[in-house]
């Protein structure tokens, strides 16, 4: 089974895992220093929680697919790239408490998503050098030559 993920960044990490509880009906499926992430069934979301900057207003980190297998993650890429859209490929890299397969695209308002798979728990929110995953400094093409970033963290 695949489902949609949803990363926004808070600013009061406490207050919005106590609201989406409330409203999936769940605890967090995971918590660390900063981030909680959310497993619902129904409708199947992964609703990813990472601590922003307080008194700011909740915003958009990223947007994703998770699925099952690595070799979906390379269908997705095979099927994004024949497409014509950018791909950035990031295999074994270490992300958001987890070690994961993805591929990152973005949509026309720049909006990052990635199509990953989970592959093992992690004890770091960090990523490796030169990761996508949470370095919105890092950037890349768009298939219209623009330079964008890459942004968002799972």
């Amino acid at each position: 089974m695949s489902r949609v993920q949803l990363a926004l960044r808070v600013p009061d990490l406490a207050a919005s895992i106590a609201f989406y509880a409330k409203l999936f009906g769940t605890e967090p499926a995971k918590l660390r220093d900063g981030y909680a992430n959310f497993v619902v069934t129904e409708p199947p979301l992964k609703l990813v929680l990472v601590e922003g900057t307080a008194g700011e207003a909740t915003s958009l980190d990223h947007l994703g697919v998770e699925v099952e297998t690595t070799e979906a993650v390379h269908a997705a890429t095979a099927r994004l790239a024949e497409a014509g859209m950018a791909t950035v490929e990031e295999n074994d890299t270490t992300c958001c408490y987890a070690l994961q397969d993805k591929v990152w695209v973005h949509g026309p308002g720049q909006e990052p998503w990635e199509v990953y798979v989970v592959k093992a728990d992690a004890d770091s929110l960090a990523r490796h050098q030169g990761s996508v995953c949470c370095d919105t400094s890092v950037t890349t093409d768009t298939a219209a030559g623009e330079s964008v970033a890459a942004g968002g963290c799972c």
